[in-house]
């Protein structure tokens, strides 16, 4: 070979890399400088050093092609579906829910992604279901005086509320915590017989002594409490005194208490709880930084009553399901190691037929990246080299039941799955966060260095331990990453999380950047780790 046919091939080579880089520019100034002060047996490594750089620009490219195919208009017009007044906030187990669920997985089926159970897309199993129907109301009596008050404004019920329909008077009793063996008691010396007992919804930020813990007390178990002492009514009240005091929102998170069937339970807004004190001679800051204070109950009547019109339906088996869909890897050997996509489908429901929680970051949003997600590795299927397994989870807002359940019954062996990506909260905020990268840090690094190619939104900070349906898999020493997006909670559970509040651009961005980091991990080069405590 001349150094003139030589040049030809040369030539020819640049000429056909296509989208040339200025790294490829350099890469090929450099070889071409070598090449120009070498014997002629360089020229063949040269040329595959070149077709080498060429195979990987043009894989790269490729890669490139099929992110850009993730739009935010996509996912919006899915998120818009899912928070839509047709599917009632979506409470797993409801007929909104099985909708969703529905819609879901035809989109898997169109996409040709593959049922993994009983020849369909759907995971079922058991959960407790309750629904609040009309009719509905709440009204306040006092000094003779009757004020009936907006559901969805100044109150919500709690979504394991029981019925109810009467009126009694409210009594105040500070947390609501009765440990009289420990020295502290809400309900001592103060009746609250046939009486809505009314309480802080949180647990106090400090201690009688070392012995008391008071993490782990849910809603349901606060109001066994107030039934043990014979109260009606539970009307629930956040913390004046906190830098942002939350609103009554709508929330499914009750605990693993039996259900009160028939004992309404309802968070007020604090100016509700106001006018409740309002004969009483205390406001519920007053009565906060008293107790706080002092460490110890400061329980009164209010001599205020509340009458209320509660309606709900309970169902102590009723049926939810996970959607589940796969695509097949293509490597004789990595076709059997699997990668789960996921996010959880529902959300926290209806109440009484007057309003509903629309949910579209919490977590349409996520729903809306796992089914954009499989409709990108659906065109690249064939190039797959591991499975991935993509699965919108049901029962998250009641604790993670949905995602407990898969990892409990996997339809694929757990120890071949080599990690568990979960999207909760992506549609809202200003930048991307990804959890759990303490716990899985190969994976968090390839987040990391493609945030930094393409994307250049990821926060350092990360956390361990999972977080939201991650958790479960991280404790099937599954590692796990939890993408999710900083200052995402302004509208959580509440009825103004609508598609309208959210962020295009930071939607689009963090779904391509968990594509991205999925391909990587599909690749075959990630290798599993092990998960860190």
């Amino acid at each position: 070979m001349n150094d003139v046919t030589t040049s030809v091939i040369l030539l020819t080579f640049i000429k056909h890399l296509k989208n040339t880089t200025a790294i490829n520019i350099i890469l090929l100034l450099i070889l071409s400088a070598i090449w120009s002060t070498t014997k002629m047996k360089a020229t063949l490594s040269i040329l595959l050093l070149i077709f080498s750089f060429s195979t990987l620009t043009a894989q790269d490219n490729a890669t490139k092609n099929i992110a850009s195919t993730i739009k935010s208009e996509s996912l919006i017009n899915t998120v818009k579906y899912l928070s839509s007044p047709e599917l009632e906030g979506r409470l797993s187990g409801s007929k909104g829910y099985f909708k969703a669920a529905q819609f879901m997985a035809d989109e898997f089926k169109s996409l040709g992604l593959l049922p993994v159970e009983n020849n369909n897309y759907f995971q079922s199993f058991k959960i407790e279901l309750n629904e609040i129907i009309p009719p509905s109301e709440l009204s306040i009596i006092v000094n003779g005086l009757n004020k009936k008050y907006k559901l969805g404004r100044d109150y919500v019920y709690r979504g394991f509320s029981g019925s109810g329909d009467f009126n009694a008077e409210v009594v105040f009793v500070g947390y609501g915590m009765s440990i009289p063996a420990e020295g502290y008691d809400d309900y001592n010396e103060i009746d609250v017989k046939d009486k809505w007992a009314m309480m802080f919804k949180y647990s106090p930020s400090w201690r009688v002594n070392d012995t008391i813990n008071w993490s782990g007390t849910s809603i349901r178990g606060k109001a066994h409490t107030a039934v043990k002492h014979g109260a009606k009514g539970v009307l629930f009240v956040s913390l004046p005194n906190s830098e942002n005091p939350q609103k009554p929102i709508g929330s499914v998170l009750a605990g693993e208490e039996e259900h009160l069937e028939n004992i309404p339970l309802i968070h007020i807004d604090i100016p509700v709880a106001d006018e409740i004190l309002s004969a009483s001679g205390f406001n519920l800051s007053m009565l906060q930084t008293i107790i706080d204070s002092t460490k110890s109950p400061n329980s009164i009547r209010t001599k205020t009553h509340i009458k209320t019109i509660t309606n709900t339906v309970y169902n102590k088996n009723a049926v939810t399901v996970n959607v589940v869909g796969f695509l097949e890897g293509n490597d004789e050997v990595l076709k059997n190691e699997y990668i789960v996509v996921g996010g959880h489908l529902d959300h926290v429901g209806q109440q009484a037929g007057e309003i509903y929680f629309p949910g579209a970051n919490d977590n349409a949003s996520g729903s809306a990246g796992v089914l954009e997600l499989a409709r990108a590795f659906s065109k690249i299927k064939d190039e797959l080299k591991r499975s991935i397994i993509f699965v919108l989870f049901a029962s998250e807002e009641a604790g993670l039941y949905g995602a407990q359940h898969y990892v409990n019954n996997p339809p694929f062996p757990l120890e071949k799955t080599v990690a568990m990506i979960n999207m909760d909260c992506i549609g809202y905020g200003d930048s991307i966060r990804v959890g759990n990268g303490l716990s899985a840090p190969n994976l968090f690094e390839i987040a990391k260095q493609n945030d930094k190619l393409y994307t250049k939104m990821m926060v350092d900070n990360t956390w361990k331990g999972g977080g939201a349906d991650a958790t479960p898999f991280h404790r099937k020493s599954i590692p796990s990453l939890y993408f999710v997006t900083t200052n995402s909670y302004d509208h959580l559970h509440w009825l103004t999380d609508t598609y309208e509040t959210l962020n295009p651009e930071l939607f689009e961005r963090l779904v391509q950047l968990v594509f991205y980091t999925v391909n990587d991990i599909a690749s075959g080069d990630y290798k599993k780790e092990e998960v860190i405590d």
